[in-house]
């Protein structure tokens, strides 16, 4: 990987190397540069969170942008999935999401899609950092009377929306559905409820209530619990909790119980199944994925390919081996019927297809699969030497593995977005799981920290 970009864009600390606004106005010189064609006006989208640093990064992308003769079509807080369908319906010449995703306020990021709305491949990437990290970006400039313009794009929101409803089944309506929907302060927080409210859903909203520092903060997708006490007191059918740029969905059922991504990909798969719309029979799933969900597809007689962890990944094998649904148990999940990339309300509105298309509720749909116990465990660390040059940790893994045998696994791996090892076991009871996982993660700790 490059010095710029990790698994998902440039990422770090705003007002930090490389997350500054010099960064940000050369990153934006570089894609206005790359992505401009001949004989057409260029255009490049660019969306972003509910971030406070958001305004700063913006501010110097579309400076970046314009000083390039190319022009930069504002859409204000936008999820990634919305950015990425607003590239590809305007035949815009790239789209530009500056976002941290699930990370806390004070990290943002920048991600690039192409004309196409897929995000960009490694080597383009690598293109772009070749660009920026050049000191000759002074001879790429145009003359003063062929410099970019830039405007913010009315109607934005109104057309990812009816993309949205489009993607729901027209033989169904959600009159009668009572829905429950925690925006996690982030970038969904206007666009969210209007599918749900507009095709007849009761709609209540929390969490969308951003002030540039609370997204992510004890809400949406990694912190399900606040929606699960709503729905349960509301009474609603569901919930549906996203992150902060709206590419991932958890799903909370009736009762309060908590459906992962792996969950939510086994019932829209059988309901894909059941439609003849599960290209080649096939989900693809990450080595991250839950042991309960290859189990569950073979009890429906689905078949699954494995991919590394990163949406990207799960793209390029979805691609490779003709499957139309493929995801993180994180909750991103491709639905590559209706979209080229992970996108939470989409995925929202196709749960709520097979629970209309099966008439059961959640809880017992989310029965279709067994999750097995698991312990995951975030280990800030200083440095990400290979696991297998440390003798330490190849000792503690191997002895986990002999003890788990083939009623659990262990998976050790750095983030790619952040300084962290990611130390996850899965096992036969909660007890044993946990001690397993923090077996190894002292050991990390020892060593890594």
């Amino acid at each position: 990987m490059g010095k710029l970009f990790g698994t998902d864009g440039v990422r770090g600390v705003a007002n930090k190397y490389p997350m500054t606004s010099e960064m940000a106005l050369r990153i934006g010189m570089a894609t206005a540069h790359l992505f401009k064609r001949r004989g057409h006006h260029p255009r490049i989208i660019i969306g972003k969170d509910t971030r406070v640093s958001g305004y700063m990064l913006e501010h110097a992308l579309v400076s970046g942008i314009c000083s390039m003769g190319v022009d930069a079509y504002l859409v204000g807080p936008m999820p990634t999935p919305g950015v990425a369908f607003l590239t590809s319906n305007m035949r815009a010449d790239a789209g530009i999401v500056i976002s941290a995703s699930h990370n806390p306020f004070q990290d943002n990021g920048i991600k690039i899609f192409s004309s196409d709305g897929y995000k960009l491949p490694d080597e383009k990437e690598l293109e772009i950092e070749d660009i920026v990290l050049s000191n000759d970006m002074q001879a790429l400039h145009p003359s003063p009377s062929k410099l970019g313009k830039a405007y913010n794009l009315e109607g934005a929101r109104g057309r990812y929306i009816v993309f949205l409803k489009n993607s729901f089944p027209k033989k169904y309506s959600l009159e009668g559905t009572s829905v429950v929907l925690d925006a996690s302060n982030g970038a969904t927080y206007r666009i969210a409820p209007k599918p749900f409210f507009e095709m007849g859903a009761e709609v209540h909203t929390i969490f969308a209530e951003p002030n540039g520092e609370n997204i992510n903060e004890g809400c949406g997708s990694q912190h399900p619990e606040k929606l699960a006490e709503e729905v349960v007191k509301r009474g609603a059918h569901v919930g549906f909790a996203f992150d902060g740029d709206g590419d991932r969905l958890i799903a909370v059922d009736e009762k309060g119980g908590v459906l992962t991504g792996d969950q939510i990909m086994v019932i829209c798969a059988k309901m894909m199944k059941e439609a003849g719309t599960l290209t080649n029979n096939l989900a693809v799933e990450t080595v991250m994925s839950n042991i309960g969900f290859g189990l569950a597809l073979k009890k429906l007689g689905i078949e699954k390919a494995t991919a590394p962890v990163g949406d990207r990944y799960v793209l390029e094998m979805m691609k490779e081996k003709g499957a139309s649904i493929g995801g993180e148990d994180s909750g991103h999940i491709i639905f590559l019927n209706h979209h080229t990339t992970g996108d939470g309300i989409l995925s929202a509105l196709q749960v709520l297809a097979a629970m209309q298309e099966a008439g059961k509720p959640l809880s017992e749909l989310a029965r279709l699969m067994t999750v097995f116990p698991q312990k995951l465990i975030n280990v800030d660390v200083s440095s990400k030497p290979e696991v297998s040059t440390i003798p330490e940790l190849v000792s503690v893994i191997e002895d986990v593995e002999k003890k788990l045998g083939d009623k659990g696994r262990v998976l050790v791996r750095y983030s790619g977005t952040q300084n962290m090892c990611r130390v996850m076991v899965e096992g036969p009871t909660n007890e044993e799981t946990e001690a397993y996982c923090r077996q190894i993660v002292d050991v990390v700790k020892e060593k890594l920290a």
